[in-house]
């Protein structure tokens, strides 16, 4: 007997798609369309309706890229129509969509002749039922069309002009489809949600399984009931038809799914951020359309920022969205004010997502999200777990890491250990995807996916469709329900974060513990791309803590003459804060994007200065006097740390002595060798005479690799981009400038289309050798890396990380530390040997690699080497291209605390100012281990000061932390400035007691 299994699942397809999926509506008729072309950037709702309206074919082609079109749309709903059992009648729009995925094409978003929003268009999301116009059979609401270019291109890689507004041309991109009204069949659509269900299951489950027979031969007696000349007639029937197969429950040992609506919207990508907007706007109208029809489906919505767009530009519809929360179906989770990248932002940025983005959400919705949401993220640093903790909340949810290249996290549910010992219950949905449609598919994935059975029986899936925005559709609800108790399937309950987190917490007690960074396997690029955009936050980074510092000393020490500008220093914390978003920090944006970064970034310059400026002069006062205004947690040119005051001017000058064609400088402390082509052949220091660098080699060394990554261009680097170097070692020109008594050697290179000029620096009183790299970089598919070959044995190297530093082994024993051929460093990297160690720090490079090689001799060299630049294609293919200053310094003989110093020193210059007297720092630390990170005031706006310090070395430290202004108190605090108990903090009025672990953050609340 013949196997007709495969011929009746043909048949089922064809029936499913040229019989049921017509049917859904049986009659139309077209609507009256009138359009206005906004002339360049999109304007808001009440300015549209206003203009004239003209004319508009069906059919006709429209949308520049990144245009916007109006459309009005007017007719009068036929007699009789939805009146007949089972049938509603909906608008349905097609703008002309060009695939039938969501996000990455053209949208819309309908709205009331009175300016209010109706919902969204997408391609599978087409439908307008009739009922959200108002009452009667007259139909006439606006639709406003956004022309957004697919970029992707079918996920090519292939240079495109579409990223940028100034190349994308004037042709249109779309031509519109049919807009009218229809009459939906209930009974149809309904037939086909049962249909979809069962033969996604039935496709998921083994050939030998009767059940997956079972409803095979259901859908068979389906098809053979119903009449294909009479879909809509017959539908009840073949709905009876497959009624007990979709009835029988699941198997007691069934997984468990909690299925939680979604939209993961990429707060800019492949669009700029003023699109991002609009489709936040599209979905959340969506998902509240959705839950006025199902009162059982329930949204998660992540980053504080989107919903604070909202609040500004669509009031309307978020005050729908705040009734929502109240019901308990819209819920804010993450706490943060945007899914950031978590590899770069600085320690005092990445607690001030939180800060930002659970206050957010406290004040607005009176919710605090428990779980930090960071679903798409590039990687996740060793020290979120503390962060996490310290911001108040209990759990942590990622998908990401299920894109490794090469190795598989060991397990689903688990207790993610950080750098001080904290650890946060995690979740990794086995699902592996934050855009699940609810399928067949999807469903039994996570079941089988799942790697620890046996201890827990609960999964989250986030569904909804993402990136681009468009969240949940009502086909997804239909198969959540469908699924919620069904045999062969797990089942499927919607329900919020919250639920599933205190469930699998409940159930699974014996949690197996992940220590230290999740590492991406994957995006290694992304350390180094748009180096910009990197310079500009870590400028930007240090310009806030410089602000903050001097705006609440000069608030303290004023006596109540200076007000601390609180909301100009929060607004551009904000804007700091949105520039991290996950695909704008790490460079893997659209040219537009990150030319708003940029702006976003020169302002933000702007404002602090300013603060810095009038903070500076209502706290020194008029004078002639010169004052250094030291901002680093470090006493520097002797001046202590946090303080104002008088320095002494060093008349040293460097030693410069010519060399064979290059110069040996010498300030007493270190002493460098540059031969003929400035490559550093020697770097000791006088205290041990110990040569840092490895014999025979040299550091300073420029070499540009091919980059020619197999897919995601501006995110990934591959390995195999080590196997084309070209050395660029030789100089053009070499010679001997004075800055003061500092010595600098300048090094003019060329190589292919680019020019590189570098100043060597060794200033007096310097423990370190600076070097300065110019370039005007003209390359294509390239990754420029300086290198320094040191004559140490190094087992591991240890790079800074949020509030501490991280140990990656040297070595590739294993896959996992095969996998990191290229790592994330924050202001320096260190790598030792027992006595003896080199920093190397730098003002805005994230990407490193660390190789270990023996030598002939026995020996082993240690070589690090900084990513300066790349040059990808895809999505900007005029990535970096231009001038760009990337600085560096060397430090041998340094420890972990010298390190550290070192990495406050490159990126936080004293300042020099005039004035009328010195001012005390707020509070002095008696330990140097123990760093201070920020000093502000309080957020609640009652004038204590907020200090944030933590254990920088890696050991237990203790100190005293002294208050010099008279304080009342002082009480630990977590990150919202609320009082907690902390470990290691003995606090009295005026002082602290500190004795804490390695790497343990600390907030301390001083009253006045």
């Amino acid at each position: 007997m013949h196997d007709d299994r495969r011929i009746t699942e043909v048949r089922l397809d064809r029936f499913l798609r040229e019989r049921i999926t017509p049917a859904i509506y049986g009659r139309s008729v077209p609507l009256e369309l009138t359009g206005w072309d906004v002339p360049d950037e999109p304007v808001p709702v009440l300015e549209a309706l206003r203009q004239d309206f003209l004319p508009q074919e069906q059919g006709a082609a429209w949308g520049r890229p990144w245009s916007t079109k109006w459309l009005r749309l007017q007719g009068e709903v036929p007699d009789a129509w939805g009146t007949a059992p089972d049938t509603e009648v909906e608008i349905v729009v097609d703008l002309g969509f060009t695939t039938e995925i969501p996000g990455f094409q053209c949208e819309g978003i309908a709205w009331r002749p009175d300016g209010s929003i109706i919902k969204a268009i997408s391609p599978r999301n087409q439908h307008i039922p009739l009922k959200l116009l108002g009452s009667g059979l007259a139909v006439d609401f606006y639709v406003e069309a956004a022309a957004n270019p697919d970029v992707a291109q079918g996920w090519s890689f292939a240079p495109t002009p579409y990223g940028d507004k100034a190349t994308a041309g004037t042709e249109p991109q779309y031509r519109l489809g049919s807009i009218a009204i229809a009459e939906l069949n209930r009974a149809v659509w309904e037939l086909q949600q049962d249909v979809l269900t069962l033969s996604g299951l039935m496709h998921e489950l083994p050939t030998e399984l009767p059940r997956r027979h079972e409803i095979l031969r259901a859908l068979e007696r389906m098809m053979d009931l119903m009449d294909p000349d009479d879909v809509a007639g017959t539908a009840p029937a073949g709905r009876e038809a497959l009624a007990e197969v979709l009835a029988r429950p699941a198997y007691a040992s069934a997984h468990r799914l909690l299925a939680t609506g979604h939209a993961h919207i990429d707060s800019a990508w492949l669009w700029p951020v003023r699109e991002t907007m609009r489709k936040c706007a599209r979905t959340f109208s969506n998902v509240v359309a959705l839950m006025d029809e199902d009162p059982d489906f329930v949204f998660s919505c992540s980053s504080a920022q989107q919903l604070a767009w909202i609040k500004e530009y669509y009031p309307e519809l978020f005050a729908r969205i705040r009734e929502k929360v109240k019901s308990g179906q819209f819920i804010p989770v993450g706490g943060m004010w945007v899914e950031s990248d978590t590899n770069m932002p600085g320690g005092e940025a990445m607690a001030r997502q939180f800060v930002e983005g659970k206050s957010f959400f406290l004040k607005e919705f009176d919710v605090e999200c428990m779980e930090a949401w960071l679903p798409d993220s590039f990687g996740y640093s060793a020290a979120l777990p503390q962060i996490v903790k310290a911001a108040g909340s209990r759990w942590f949810l990622t998908q990401k890491i299920s894109w490794n290249q090469i190795n598989r996290m060991p397990h689903h549910t688990f207790n993610w250990e950080g750098i001080d010992g904290t650890r946060v219950f995690t979740h990794f949905p086995p699902v592996d995807t934050y855009n699940s449609e609810l399928s067949g598919r999807d469903l039994a994935h996570a079941e089988r996916n799942y790697r620890d059975h046996g201890h827990g029986t609960i999964s989250l899936v986030p569904f909804g469709y993402g990136d681009g925005g468009g969240g949940p559709t009502r086909e997804m609800v239909a198969a959540a329900h469908r699924a919620a108790d069904l045999e062969g399937s797990p089942k499927v309950r919607i329900g919020s974060p919250r639920s599933f987190f205190e469930q699998a917490e409940a159930e699974y007690k014996a949690l197996p513990v992940w220590v230290g960074e999740m590492y991406l396997e994957l995006h290694r690029g992304t350390y180094t791309s748009q180096a910009r955009t990197k310079q500009g936050n870590r400028r930007s980074e240090h310009l806030l803590r410089e602000a903050e510092l001097w705006c609440a000393t000069a608030a303290v020490r004023s006596g109540g003459e200076y007000t601390y500008p609180a909301a100009e220093l929060k607004r551009l914390w904000q804007l700091v804060l949105l520039q991290q978003f996950h695909d704008i920090l790490p460079g893997s944006a659209i040219a537009w994007v990150h030319q708003d970064a940029e702006r976003n970034y020169a302002a933000v310059a702007k404002g602090l200065e300013a603060l810095i400026s009038e903070a500076a002069a209502a706290l020194l006062g008029e004078g002639t006097q010169e004052f250094l205004l030291n901002a680093s947690p470090h006493a520097r040119l002797g001046v202590p740390a946090l303080t104002a005051a008088v320095h002494a001017v060093t008349e040293d000058e460097v030693q410069a002595t010519p060399l064979d064609g290059g110069f040996v400088l010498d300030n007493g402390i270190i002493r460098a060798v540059l031969d003929d082509d400035g490559l550093l052949t020697s770097l000791r220091d006088h205290g041990t005479g110990r040569e840092a660098i490895a014999p025979g080699q040299f550091g300073n060394h420029l070499e540009l690799h091919r980059d020619t990554p197999n897919e995601w261009d501006a995110w990934d680097i591959d390995e195999f981009y080590r196997r084309n170097v070209t050395s660029l070692a030789d100089a053009a020109e070499v010679r001997l400038e004075r800055n003061g008594g500092d010595a600098v050697v300048v090094v003019e290179r060329l190589t292919g289309s680019s020019r590189i000029t570098q100043r060597i620096t060794l200033a007096a009183g310097s423990p370190s050798l600076g070097i300065s790299t110019e370039v005007d970089w003209q390359e294509r598919e390239k990754l420029l890396k300086l290198g320094f070959p040191l004559d140490l044995r190094a087992d591991r190297s240890a790079a800074e990380t949020q509030f501490g530093h991280v140990f990656r082994p040297t070595h590739v024993n294993t896959s996992w530390e095969a996998a990191k051929f290229e790592i994330c460093a924050h202001r320096w990297i260190h790598v030792s040997e027992p006595g003896y160690g080199v920093a190397i720090a730098n003002a805005s490079t994230y990407g490193h690699d660390v190789a270990r090689t023996v030598r002939d001799d026995g020996g082993t060299t240690t070589t690090v080497r900084l990513s300066l630049l790349r040059a990808a294609e895809f999505p900007d293919p005029q990535a970096d291209r231009g001038t760009h200053v990337l600085d560096v310094w060397v430090r041998p003989a340094a420890g972990i605390a010298e390190a550290v110093e070192e990495g406050y020193r490159a990126n936080l210059a004293p300042r020099t100012v005039l004035g009328a007297h010195p001012a005390e720092a707020l509070v002095t630390v008696d330990n140097p281990a123990l760093v201070v990170e920020a000093v502000k005031l309080a957020e609640d706006g009652s004038g204590d000061v907020i200090i944030r310090l933590y254990e920088s070395l890696g050991q237990r430290s203790a100190g005293r932390l002294t208050a010099n202004f008279p304080a009342t108190g002082i009480q630990a605090v977590d990150l919202l400035e609320r009082p907690v108990e902390s470990t290691g903090v003995v606090a009295g009025a005026d002082s602290a007691e500190l004795t804490l672990r390695p790497f343990q953050l600390v907030t301390l609340r001083l009253a006045r």
